[in-house]
């Protein structure tokens, strides 16, 4: 009986949009919500291939149009769509490793529980804190100084993080478009509730979350408030003289 020749398996063709839709990916997930336009141009691509691409994120349901609310006067030109990333989007962008983590973090838990948990997440908050708090101290006391600087540091680390002030200028957010520890954050949020706690010491004003990617949130979102701006002293009563009129 003779033995069949071997055929070696054709090759396949790699994708050569795939490199250039996670660069999309990867924006939504840092900009986002973010245009068409905007893409297109800080990649310096033609909207109609970002068009195409986005489409393919959406289908693979990676990104999502999110929704906006227009106020003011109606007909006054459609508002330009604008797309965030799913907990699909950023899983793809997920650290290799996060299973590998959650399993030896999980084995910390089993040997110590929970309290070596949250000794483990205060100390790698002690090394984001080490990296970061010069920086953040330069600012002195100008709070919104102060969450600019972390977030630039926050940034250089690959938390893409950004600040956006509120109206009436009392408070301003800090978003945290991309988490390198997300699916590890997910099933300990010991994680985040000590890179919270991070940010209060840093900031020196009681902050509050108001979503995280690891609890299905689009971005990690910390409420900062603002110190009261002085007001200048009221003039004192004119003083009333006996006998006048």
């Amino acid at each position: 009986m003779s033995t069949p020749a071997l055929v070696a398996a054709p090759a396949v063709p790699a994708d050569p949009d795939r490199s250039t839709r996670h660069r999309v990916l990867r924006l939504v997930v840092e900009e986002g919500p973010v245009s068409v336009v905007q893409l297109a141009r800080d990649l310096e691509l033609a909207a109609a291939g970002v068009r195409r691409h986005v489409g393919a994120l959406i289908e693979a349901g990676e990104i999502v149009e999110h929704a906006t609310v227009v106020i003011g006067r109606p007909g006054r030109g459609r508002p330009a769509r604008r797309f965030v990333a799913t907990s699909r989007g950023q899983a793809t962008l997920a650290d290799a490793y996060a299973d590998l983590a959650s399993q030896a973090i999980g084995f910390l838990a089993r040997l110590g529980g929970e309290e070596v948990v949250r000794e483990f997440a205060d100390q790698r908050v002690a090394d984001l804190a080490g990296r970061h708090r010069d920086a953040v101290a330069t600012a002195g006391d100008d709070v919104v100084g102060r969450v600019l600087a972390l977030a630039d540091g926050l940034s250089a680390d690959g938390y893409a993080a950004s600040v956006r002030p509120l109206p009436g200028g009392r408070a301003v957010q800090l978003c945290q478009g991309h988490c390198p520890v997300q699916a590890v954050a997910a099933r300990y949020p010991q994680l985040c509730e000590a890179e919270a706690r991070l940010f209060s010491s840093l900031l020196g004003v009681h902050v509050q979350r108001l979503s995280t990617l690891a609890g299905g949130g689009h971005v990690c979102t910390t409420h900062i408030p603002l110190p009261a701006p002085e007001r200048a002293p009221s003039p004192a009563p004119a003083e009333t003289v006996e006998g006048t009129s």
